[in-house]
């Protein structure tokens, strides 16, 4: 081939590459195998190689860098990054709308509509900004303080699922993927939205950054392979991977990655439009959403979702819950680091922390004898738990539990509560 051969066929390998990605990351449907598209990321970098020259920083190519970095800079968010307030009970969920109602009360308010809400599952992962100038990716930072994270920019680019380019050209966004011609075709606010990103100086997406099941387990099997502690969770992981400064161990962790907030204003002006965008531009959205007339429809979602959590993919902890006009959530405001119009509908916890009062020994009907801790009352996932399985002689000893500690109580699903740690430096004397 030739210089102009070779940029045209670089060019149309770029395409196709970032085509499949799509497919994968955003549609989860696969046309070519995994071994297929590494082929042409192996034809694509020795092109590049050949022809340095051609190569752009949204080349699929570029998702690894050089050298490791020797520490993260500072990066100053243009509108801050809020966290969440959380409700664990449906009491607390109706409380927090009382709120919000009492807070549009007025003149300004009377005779509008009652509040419409967009529901979605709430990931446990790590909570980032990426930064999109004239469509390519340019800036990714941590929450930090909510004003000022760190540029983690090479880290994010490792993760497949997070997009080195956007464009926002539907009509050939309509002829490739059929999934999304729906979208394009009654949804004219998205249309126009995409229609600007090329143009926009500046664009924003907040998502989560997680780890899935399947490759937190196969992480923690080459942990043990090497002699290596296991990791505890895969948000930890996740965490710890994203503030890595050597961006080969990131790209090694096989994150993942899902948008669930348009911060730029592209004409959007609900936040159920937000994800449509969105997914059309490229990027992988919170697969489990619904828009809910009101709380009574939330509390019905979020129930179906807590059915089907733990046969998941990935981890979540509860669903986010988000007055769905955008002009209304504007108006609500922040509460300290918090929106006003927005809350983490959370499931009940499965650990919670208490004070063993006193171990008994049970009988089993076969004779098994089985050492129970008697606790203070605490409660764990909707249920109240005083008595936790200690196993057997061997798991005291390990876990080293005296009467009068206070300790980790692990209850999941309808699993026998069970005494999971000791906070030693909680042991009163004479425990």
């Amino acid at each position: 081939m030739n210089r102009k051969e070779s940029f045209e066929r670089i060019q149309k390998l770029k395409g196709e590459i970032n085509y499949h990605r799509y497919l994968y990351h955003v549609l989860d449907r696969q046309e070519i195998s995994d071994a297929a598209l590494d082929s042409l990321k192996h034809e694509l970098a020795r092109l590049e190689e050949e022809y340095p020259e051609f190569l752009t920083p949204d080349s699929p190519t570029q998702r690894i860098g050089g050298k490791p970095l020797e520490k993260f800079k500072k990066v100053t968010h243009a509108v801050r990054m809020t966290s969440l307030n959380d409700a664990f009970s449906e009491q607390e969920f109706l409380e927090w709308e009382k709120r919000v109602l009492r807070f549009r009360e007025g003149p300004a308010t009377r005779g509008q509509p009652d509040l419409g809400y967009f529901a979605e599952a709430k990931g446990d992962g790590f909570a980032v900004s990426l930064i999109y100038k004239k469509g390519i990716f340019t800036v990714g930072s941590t929450r930090g303080d909510g004003l000022t994270g760190e540029n983690v920019t090479q880290n994010l680019k490792t993760i497949e699922s997070i997009p080195l380019r956007i464009s926002g050209d539907a009509e050939s966004i309509s002829k490739k993927y059929k999934e999304l011609r729906a979208i394009l075709e009654h949804h004219p606010r998205v249309v126009s939205a995409i229609g600007g990103v090329d143009r926009e100086e500046t664009i924003e997406v907040r998502g989560e950054v997680y780890m899935a099941k399947k490759s937190f387990e196969e992480l923690n099997r080459t942990q043990k392979k090497k002699g290596e502690e296991p990791f505890a969770n895969p948000r930890n992981v996740a965490a710890g991977s994203v503030r890595q400064l050597n961006q080969k161990i990131t790209a090694s962790r096989r994150l993942d990655f899902f948008a669930w907030d348009l911060i730029t204003d592209l004409g959007q002006e609900t936040h159920e439009e937000e994800h449509l965008i969105m997914k059309v531009l490229g990027f992988p959205t919170v697969p489990l959403t619904r828009y809910c007339k009101n709380t009574a429809e939330v509390i019905s979602f979020r129930d179906e979702v807590g059915k089907i959590r733990e046969s998941l993919p990935f981890l979540i902890d509860g669903i986010v819950v988000q007055v769905n006009d955008g002009r209304i959530f504007e108006q609500l405001g922040i509460v300290g680091k918090a929106p006003r119009g927005a809350i983490a509908f959370k499931y009940p916890a499965e650990e919670a922390t208490t004070v063993v009062e006193n171990i008994s020994v049970q009988v089993g009907r076969t004779g098994v004898l089985t050492p129970v801790a008697h606790l203070k009352p605490v409660e764990i996932g909707g249920v109240t738990v005083s008595r936790a399985t200690l196993h057997n002689m061997d798991e005291i000893e390990r876990l080293g539990v005296q009467i009068g500690d206070t300790v980790i109580v692990e209850r999941a699903g309808d699993v026998i509560p069970a005494v999971k740690r000791v906070l030693e430096r909680l042991r009163p004397k004479g425990a």
